[in-house]
């Protein structure tokens, strides 16, 4: 089912799900795999917490959020690429802040910069990491410099 909202407009998503499963006897290559189909495949976001299992054996809780039309994709991805025997899943709502994005030039190119706002206020701001990554290993900076140079720009 297709979002009522503009996606890059503030509003509630109440067709969301989370899901988790837990792991054991699974090698940190194929987490991170998994991460990468989950997220190709349309997950919102994947992530891991590492717990204590029955009988104190270490394993891996991985919860995901994706939508209610992604949900049985999610499921046979689990299944089928996991050593899990079973998935919790449960519907949630997400507020989801307004999207935009602007363009910040530094001395070695450009970078896009998403911001999040709410209420009207501009309230998060954050570099897109590929393009500062690029532009650092490009020029042989460091990569913390073009953030500073991001910083820098969006003050002025």
């Amino acid at each position: 089912m297709a979002s009522k909202h503009p996606p890059n407009h503030e509003h509630i998503d109440h067709e969301m799900f989370k899901m988790e499963v837990n792991l054991d006897d699974i090698s940190g290559e194929v987490l991170g795999y998994l991460m990468d189909l989950l997220i190709e495949s349309g997950a919102n976001d994947v992530y891991y917490t590492s717990i204590y299992m029955k009988k104190n054996r270490p394993g891996t809780l991985l919860q995901l959020l994706c939508s209610q039309e992604n949900l049985e994709k999610m499921k046979h991805i689990l299944f089928t690429q996991t050593t899990t025997l079973g998935i919790r899943y449960y519907p949630l709502s997400v507020h989801r802040l307004e999207r935009r994005f602007r363009t910040v030039t530094t001395k070695w190119g450009t970078v896009t910069v998403k911001e999040g706002i709410y209420d009207g206020q501009v309230i998060q701001s954050s570099p897109e990491f590929e393009e500062c990554k690029k532009i650092a290993e490009q020029h042989q900076i460091p990569l913390k410099k073009v953030y500073e140079q991001v910083w820098m720009q969006l003050k002025e």
